[in-house]
């Protein structure tokens, strides 16, 4: 009978674990040893890619004994699902609906898609990786689909309130633009920064807010300037879906 009880106590003690909960550890050596873990992941992705990352690489790197990842995350998949919603979290431009706030939304955009290239620069190699696994496990298919889906929900919203003001040509769809502008930003900045197109940083900014301009047909009588007030987000769904649009998120 103890035997069983014990058994019994094992068995919801693995039930509570964080990686069946899905929630974040309660103690702070818990919290440590999962950010060294994320940690580990990212170094291993970024180094061997999805495929053949392994595990005991992930723990090695972490400083953890590989028995304790199982206390974190079930897979190999989870462990790669936390290091992509870091990256989302510092690549995330600031929200759209700021720039109908401003007298001058060239200025704004320009300072959101700055925010964006930079934040996608430091990631460069985990994006790439994000990019091919997005092609192959429809798990983060969906999670990439999902965010995108948001950015372009925000944006549409904002161009909306730009074209009320007269600001925007009142005769595009919204959403649809917003979807395009996105996917050209997204994959501009995978162009330079992971496939290594000859373009500086200021030049690939400067015709960004060019095209966000002119295919919004926004009012140039001011010459826009960095701004430090949040803009467009910029997830790219189309590559990642296949090139195939969706509203279904």
């Amino acid at each position: 009978m103890p035997r069983l009880q014990a058994s019994t106590g094992q068995a919801r003690e693995a039930e509570n674990l964080p990686s069946q909960t899905g929630q974040p550890p309660a103690s702070a050596r818990g919290l440590r040893s999962r950010a060294a873990l994320v940690r580990g992941a990212r170094a291993v992705f970024e180094r061997d890619g999805f495929l053949e990352a392994r595990i005991v690489d992930i723990c090695a790197e972490a400083g953890i004994a590989t028995g304790s990842f199982y206390t974190y995350f079930k897979t190999k998949e989870d462990a790669f699902a936390a290091v992509m919603a870091e990256v989302h979290e510092e690549t995330v431009h600031p929200r759209l609906p700021d720039i109908t706030g401003s007298d001058d939304p060239q200025a704004v955009i320009d300072a959101a898609n700055r925010a964006y290239l930079r934040g996608y620069r430091r990631n460069a190699r985990l994006m790439a990786v994000i990019e091919q696994v997005a092609l192959i496990d429809e798990r983060f298919l969906q999670l990439r689909l999902k965010r995108a889906h948001t950015f372009a929900q925000r944006n549409a919203a904002a161009i909306a309130r730009l074209q009320a003001r007269g600001l925007a040509d009142p005769t595009l769809d919204p959403f649809g633009t917003a979807h395009a502008m996105n996917a050209m930003v997204s994959r501009m900045a995978s162009l330079v920064f992971v496939y290594g197109l000859d373009m500086t940083f200021d030049a690939l900014a400067e015709m960004l807010l060019q095209l966000w301009t002119n295919a919004l047909r926004i009012p140039t009588a001011a010459v826009a300037k960095p701004s430090s007030q949040p803009g467009p987000g910029c997830e790219d769904s189309t590559h990642a879906h296949r090139n195939r649009m969706t509203r279904k998120e």
